[in-house]
């Protein structure tokens, strides 16, 4: 069974896409803070995008298994759900809660300060989707 998951490459693509591009984006907070906390593993935003780059390579892998499947385009549909959201959803609550953060400093307020998330640049989630895609050619070819 484990064999088979290992040579499956809709799961390679899942969890190299994932997983491997999570970690390189831990790399990546090292390299400009010197530092790596436990938690960054979950971290979301910051280069390159970790969603992206899993729903790109999932598309892309269907599409290079299956072809012009009704699972393709439910996938591709919910890839540029997951992309817009990145990019402006969850990027306008991200620079409001930055907002709200430097407001409650500044007025020295006593309330616990709210977790925000700054979500993607359209930079992170451009790298994000060619290495999905890139992972996902790799995983096919193997």
């Amino acid at each position: 069974m484990i064999k088979e998951l290992l040579s499956n490459p809709v799961f390679l693509t899942i969890i190299i896409s994932s997983l491997g591009v999570q970690l390189l984006k831990i790399a990546v907070f090292f390299l400009k803070s010197g530092k790596v906390h436990p938690l960054d593993i979950v971290a979301t935003g910051g280069m390159p995008s970790s969603h992206s780059s899993l729903m790109s390579g999932l598309t892309t892998i269907i599409f290079l298994t299956e072809g012009l499947t009704t699972v393709f385009f439910v996938t591709l549909a919910l890839t540029m759900i997951i992309i817009v959201d990145a990019m402006g959803v969850r990027r306008t609550t991200g620079e409001e809660g930055k907002l709200l953060h430097l407001i409650l400093k500044k007025t020295k307020l006593k309330v616990r300060e709210p977790h925000y998330s700054l979500g993607h640049t359209p930079e992170q989630v451009a790298v994000g989707v060619v290495l999905g895609v890139v992972i996902a050619f790799l995983t096919y070819t193997l």
